[in-house]
């Protein structure tokens, strides 16, 4: 087996692991297990606190002790224990500690995933640009895969979701072993514990620019799980229970139905560098603020009946919202921040958006479930994006270069 056919298997696994259970899970909890809005937004929020540490501390193990692709495994091997425990349970004091654990160790698996493929390309003399997208592009197909696998078995409902995930996990984690070795770095060990967990790159904190950027990064980021655990609860438990739309495939297939997200969300990559080059960061990242206002308000106002075209309209519109945010934002503190410290300025941006951002807008999503009920939810966290969207035009300032050098390459 190839090299990139090797690592394009690791990448579809990767996000299969994930795609089994992330979209499906808060329909299972909320109609199976029958918790409240912000119990299911806890589920989620674990992501955030999994993010603002695990993947620093597993980096930093990778580089002084054990191999990258080695930790890989083991961490999936342990994050898949946990799914194995957590599965037939059905109390939250029980399942919500074992699904936080499982997440711990599953989070850092997603850097690790990428350092292993970086290096086995790099040291085949592989160009790691043109590589990795495509060997990426097919994690994206995995999660697809996964979420219309438990759909077709009908588990969006069920435990089992958590042992395919578990399942998948354990074969990856064996798997992991067999990728190219990457080597530890001794140099690693010279740096104190601040620089090796990139907490230097606060201090980009200090330029008004940068601080506006990641301030509004993490209120954005507070959108990013909302979708993810809600969607399908709303899908299948709220509209399930109104005889206008029960048995329609909006419900019974929710999954599927969301799954154009994922679908959008691949497409949608393709644009980022004929927008970037056109518009520049400001208008990208504005674009992707609106887009999370139509996601938000087009599931508000859609139904699995005659008003289904506003839900598909909703999950295309997802791959604008998602991407214009997180890769023109990656490239933009690539841009901006000085060579020393980009790597951990990322790790900032990462911390900021699927870390604080994202267990506050878990967290904070779950409470007004519960308040406020649907579809007005939805309308809610429509007015809350359209706020953050006003602010950012008027409070972050950036001129945009079209002849900016560093955009040729985008």
């Amino acid at each position: 087996m190839g090299l990139k056919l090797r690592l394009t298997v690791m990448s579809f696994l990767q996000y299969a692991v994930w795609g089994t259970w992330l979209i499906s899970l808060g329909a299972y909890l909320g109609g199976g297990l029958h918790f409240s809005g912000l119990q299911i937004g806890s589920f989620y929020a674990t992501m955030g606190i999994a993010s603002l540490f695990m993947p620093a501390i597993m980096g930093i193990i990778a580089d002084r002790w054990i191999p990258a692709q080695k930790l890989l495994g083991l961490c999936h091997i342990v994050a898949a224990g946990f799914l194995i425990a957590a599965a037939p349970q059905t109390d939250y004091n029980m399942l919500y500690p074992l699904m936080l654990l499982s997440v711990m160790f599953y989070m850092p698996t997603i850097a690790l995933s990428n350092s292993a493929a970086y290096h086995a390309l790099d040291k085949a003399s592989l160009d790691t640009v043109k590589a990795f997208p495509p060997i990426r592009v097919f994690g994206t197909v995995g999660f697809i895969v996964a979420m219309i696998s438990v759909d077709l078995l009908g588990w969006a409902m069920s435990p089992n979701q958590l042992y395919l995930s578990a399942a998948i996990g354990l074969l990856l984690g064996l798997y992991s072993f067999t990728l190219p070795n990457c080597e530890i770095s001794k140099s690693i060990g010279k740096k104190t514990w601040v620089e090796a967990m990139g907490l230097k790159a606060f201090a980009l904190f200090k330029e008004k620019k940068m601080a506006i950027f990641f301030i509004f990064s993490m209120m954005l980021g507070m959108s990013l799980q909302i979708t993810n655990a809600y969607a399908n609860d709303y899908l299948t438990n709220y509209f399930g229970l109104i005889d206008a739309f029960r048995g329609t495939f909006g419900v019974e297939h929710a999954n599927i139905l969301i799954s154009l997200s994922q679908a959008s969300e691949t497409l949608c990559i393709l644009l980022i560098p004929f927008f970037l080059r056109r518009f520049g960061i400001k208008k990208v990242m504005l674009i992707s603020m609106f887009a999370w206002v139509l996601r938000f308000g087009l599931l508000g106002a859609g139904d699995p009946g005659a008003g289904v075209w506003m839900l598909i309209l909703s999950m295309i519109v997802y791959g604008v919202a998602f991407d214009f945010f997180n890769i023109s934002g990656s490239l933009f503190v690539e841009k901006e921040s000085p060579a020393s410290i980009r790597s951990s300025a990322q790790g900032v941006f990462m911390i900021m958006t699927n870390g604080f951002g994202a267990f506050i807008g878990s967290y904070v999503a779950g409470f007004i479930v519960d308040t406020y009920k649907w579809p007005d939810a939805w309308y809610i966290f429509a007015g809350y994006s359209l706020l953050v969207a006003i602010m950012f035009a008027l409070v972050f300032k950036y001129k945009h270069n079209p002849s900016d050098p560093t955009l040729q390459n985008v």
